[in-house]
């Protein structure tokens, strides 16, 4: 199959990308569950936050519904295949809570658990290393109904989910993320609304960043103390943040705009401190100033690895613009001092993200230079893009601008962290392309297309599209290196 499809990419750069990549670097690619595994009602699974915010008219385009999505729940059999098809060393898959404990406490649910049991031995009888993300995002319903991450309660719920986990998956999985994106949850769920659960609060919401990073700790502390054999970490969305222009309004409130979209979580897993805010701003932070010795050492312990989820860099500038967000509008925008301001320099995705592979090299050199000693080694955990693609098809799509993306963006980070590169200090142990496959994408319903395997969302038919053997292409070159 990969002969007749020898044009999706160019021999002489595949070779040559993967002669940069170091012998022991993992190429992966990543999912999460709430967008592929539909089967909403199946084997005793509760309902989640996101479930109740799809069904709000006006939350997802298109009225799309989550109630199906890839239906990976009953395919990942096939699924696997295509995995071991395409050459990847890892798979990073997400386990749903609310499959798992349908009410987020109380008794666990074994079936669900059976089926996270099957799919970690599928991998591992693929050769394919699982890489476990415990909560992307969907949260039970219940919990949610009692405040949801505003709780501090959650954070304990999700320590007790963590370590039912660890013990059924613990011995077989190689590595585990707590969390995904705490950023992206706080600041699209509670923060803008434009994502489950719907909430405007603004600055308001960063509790739910303290009873994230809690539940992180605790969630440490219990896959730990379960024996689990994995390395474990966090990984979170980082982008660099800049001044509009070298007005001193707008230099500041990029100093805010970093601090809610990056330190505020990295600060205090990897430093055991909340960053300062500028004085003028410090009024927004105060319920973070208020964390006590104890959950800044729970939420500090160290770590195997940090995952950095990277696709655009971001710019702000003083005062109210547009309420588009890289998640969606969200009107609460219009109620801040500020606004993102565009890259007219660069191309964009379908979704409208600056295509802007430098600024990843200029990335892990920032958190190089923050972090210094206390960054542990680092996983690319996600990167892709998003392009305007047909619903159905009847062979590969050349969906030459994807391919272009991630050889870029791999690039990017294997060079920047070699000798001689921007950031190579930083110990970069793999890259995880976001995504497997066309999925349910959050509020954009079916409408981003981000995946190397194109989905009918129809007839659920799985094509791999050309960017599926350029990656098979540059994992079968690297392996005959090696």
């Amino acid at each position: 199959m990969a002969a007749q499809n020898a044009d999706a990419v160019n021999t002489a750069s595949v070779q040559d990308l993967a002669g940069r990549l170091r012998p022991n670097f993992t190429l992966g690619v990543a999912a999460a569950a709430f967008q592929i595994e539909g089967a909403l009602a199946a084997d005793g699974r509760g309902p989640s936050g996101w479930d109740a915010f799809a069904e709000k008219p006006g939350s997802i385009m298109n009225g799309h519904s989550p109630a199906v999505a890839c239906d990976h729940y009953n395919r990942a059999p096939e699924d696997v295949a295509l995995m071991k098809e395409l050459g990847i060393d890892s798979y990073r898959f997400s386990i749903s809570w609310p499959r798992i404990q349908p009410d987020g406490r109380g008794p666990f649910n074994t079936q669900g658990l059976d089926f996270y049991d099957r799919l970690v031995d599928q991998l591992l009888a693929a050769g394919i290393s699982p890489m476990a993300t415990l909560y992307h995002w969907d949260t039970p319903l219940p919990l949610e109904h009692s405040g949801g991450w505003m709780n501090r309660a959650t954070a304990e719920r999700f320590a007790a989910y963590a370590a039912a986990a660890g013990r059924r998956l613990g011995d077989r999985v190689a590595q585990w993320v707590t969390l995904n994106e705490p950023v992206s949850v706080t600041l699209n769920g509670y923060a803008l609304g434009v994502h489950a659960p719907g909430r405007d609060l603004l600055f308001d919401a960063l509790p739910s960043v303290h009873h994230q990073l809690l539940g992180h700790g605790l969630a440490v502390q219990a896959l730990r103390a379960g024996g689990v054999t994995g390395g474990i970490g966090l990984t979170n969305l980082h982008s660099p943040v800049r001044p509009a222009s070298r007005k001193l309004t707008d230099r500041l409130l990029a100093k805010v705009f970093d601090l809610v979209l990056n330190r505020v979580y990295a600060d205090p897993i990897l430093l055991g401190r909340y960053p300062k805010p500028p004085l003028a701003a410090r009024h927004w932070f105060k319920s973070l100033s208020k964390a006590s010795d104890d959950d800044l050492r729970l939420i500090s312990q160290p770590l195997d690895f940090y995952g950095v989820n990277y696709y655009y860099p971001v710019k702000v500038a003083a005062g109210k613009g547009p309420a588009d967000t890289p998640a969606g509008t969200a009107h609460a925008m219009m109620r801040v001092p500020f606004h993102l301001a565009a890259f007219p320099e660069y191309a964009t995705t379908g979704f409208g993200w600056p295509v802007a592979p430098d600024h990843l090299g200029i990335l892990l050199r920032e958190l190089k230079d923050r972090y210094g000693a206390a960054l542990p080694p680092l996983y690319i955990t996600e990167n892709g893009a998003s392009f305007p693609e047909p619903e159905h098809v009847t062979g590969p799509i050349a969906d030459s601008g994807r391919i272009e993306y991630l050889a870029h963006h791999l690039d990017e980070a294997v060079v920047s962290t070699a000798p001689g590169g921007i950031a190579h200090d930083v110990e970069l142990l793999g890259y995880y392309v976001w995504t497997l496959m066309d999925n349910f994408e959050w509020a954009a319903g079916y409408s981003q297309r981000f995946g190397l395997v194109h989905v009918d969302f129809e007839t659920l038919k799985r094509t791999p599209k050309k960017s599926f053997y350029w990656l098979q292409s540059l994992s079968r070159a690297r392996k005959a290196l090696a």
